[in-house]
């Protein structure tokens, strides 16, 4: 199957990248000389039994992005829904795991470790109790928190932590709710606008990523996005 990905990947990754990053190593600080891809994940479970639920804000930020470059998700490779094309010249991977989110690392190890990826070029879209419905955060690098789905990845990121992520607010649950029952529930009306408002403003953000680099474009948003947490109630929609 790797053999027909190459093929199938030839106008995308083109051979001087692939030639050159096979003897690169999955750290932050290998580099290639050819023009490096971006590899997108977001986390979610499959199936339409999940959609819209809290815990797919990964994949409804990954299929927002993709819409607005024009790519198609309908590529299985790797245990994921796969998409690829370009952004301002800039080859990008697209990659929604369907292996259920809590083991999506088994998807995102190796479709970054296939393309020798330095994790650098690694994003990963998820969503985040820790912040307030519809609030995105940009960041280099981090742990897991009591994300799951998260801590795959980095298990098969052979426990690298430096990727950088795309934290997507979800709020926390109410009162004593068990979180796991919350993750799997829908938003409410208001909830659903902020995430909706929250994922237009992510697609801008993963444009900028590419076109300006993580550390401009986390400049430019995480500030936006602070004072939107200073305006948002900490109440859970």
């Amino acid at each position: 199957m790797w053999g027909k990905l190459s093929v199938r990947f030839a106008p995308f990754l083109s051979k001087r990248y692939l030639s050159t990053c096979r003897s690169s190593s999955l750290s932050p600080s290998s580099s290639c000389s050819a023009i490096q891809p971006w590899l997108f994940v977001g986390l979610g479970n499959p199936g339409e039994k999940y959609q819209s639920t809290r815990h797919n804000v990964g994949f409804d930020m990954i299929d927002a992005f993709a819409q607005s470059q024009g790519i198609s998700l309908t590529t299985h490779y790797f245990k994921a829904l796969c998409g690829e094309g370009m952004v301002d010249g800039i080859p990008v991977l697209l990659a929604k795991p369907q292996t259920y989110i809590n083991l999506s690392g088994e998807s995102a190890g190796p479709l970054a470790a296939y393309y020798k990826l330095p994790l650098n070029r690694v994003l990963v879209a998820y969503d985040d109790t820790d912040l307030p419905c519809g609030v995105l955060c940009l960041q280099p690098k981090g742990g897991y928190g009591r994300h799951n789905g998260l801590k795959s990845v980095i298990y098969h990121f052979r426990k690298n932590r430096e990727f950088s992520r795309l934290r997507i607010g979800i709020g926390r649950p109410p009162g004593q709710m068990d979180p796991k029952a919350f993750v799997l529930q829908k938003f409410n009306k208001t909830g659903r606008e902020r995430i909706d408002s929250a994922v237009k403003e992510g697609v801008d953000i993963l444009k900028m990523v590419v076109t300006k680099g993580l550390t401009e474009a986390a400049r430019l948003s995480n500030v936006d996005q602070k004072y939107k947490h200073l305006i948002s109630d900490d109440q859970q929609q």
